[in-house]
């Protein structure tokens, strides 16, 4: 199937996105979870297009149900470029404080990115550093955010990102599960309070505590979005040259 017949097999996009150009350009959101990722990408002008194996009722973009590395391996080459961000229960620190045990997806993630031939990304949490290969780290404030939230993203496909400057954590950081003191910022992890100022702080209104706690702030994937669109358009214009 090509991307367009995918796009037209999909759920359809909510209503309420707000609206902008598109660049031409289409972007696989594999493990899109809630649309966090997703967001930053349609706001730096692509066209979006979601899988996950859960549900996701409140994704708003197209999506459709199906594992993310099989989908990739089946139709990862339909897309501009592709977005990964397997679960990280595998590598974050409050599962490992719990003792639970999760599989480790980062692997075949990448295996199946590699064989499609596009640009991609890979986003992970700090625990996963030793799996990612030259990661960038994104944080909540060089984008003007009231929370930290580090994030990796490694880059494949012949796409290199830049690697933004890291602001001093002046803002203290409230306690992890604790309400968030006027001041400070918040981890917005786990079992947190402050759905609706979590829902403000990133830039998530339609999500809820179980997607907050794992996603990407949409500024994140705005900045990956736009350098992944300058390559992709680079290598076109190098291409009809």
């Amino acid at each position: 199937m090509s991307a367009q017949e995918l796009f037209a097999a999909a759920r359809p996009a909510a209503a309420w996105l707000p609206k902008r150009p598109w660049n031409g350009l289409t972007v696989l959101d594999a493990y899109c979870c809630q649309g966090g990722a997703g967001l930053g990408y349609h706001l730096a002008g692509f066209r979006v297009l979601g899988v996950d194996l859960a549900g996701q009722p409140r994704y708003p973009f197209p999506f459709l149900q199906a594992d993310a590395v099989d989908f990739i391996r089946a139709h990862g080459t339909e897309f501009d470029f592709i977005h990964a961000s397997p679960p990280c229960q595998h590598d974050s620190d409050c599962q490992r404080i719990q003792g639970n045990d999760h599989p480790d997806l980062i692997t075949p993630t990448r295996k199946a990115l590699e064989a499609t031939g596009r640009p991609w990304a890979i986003e992970n949490v700090r625990g996963a550093l030793p799996k990612l290969r030259g990661p960038v780290m994104l944080c909540g404030a060089a984008f003007g955010l009231e929370t930290y939230r580090h994030r990796y993203f490694e880059a494949g496909g012949g796409l290199r990102l830049p690697q933004p400057p890291h602001p001093g954590h002046t803002a203290p950081q409230a306690k992890m599960g604790r309400p968030i003191p006027p001041g400070h910022y918040g981890q917005f992890v786990g079992n947190f309070s402050g759905v609706d100022l979590a829902r403000r702080v990133m830039g998530v209104p339609w999500m809820n505590r179980d997607g907050i706690r794992e996603c990407i702030p949409p500024a994140y994937t705005r900045f990956i979005g736009r350098s992944a669109a300058a390559h992709l358009t680079g290598t076109l214009r190098e291409a009809a040259a």
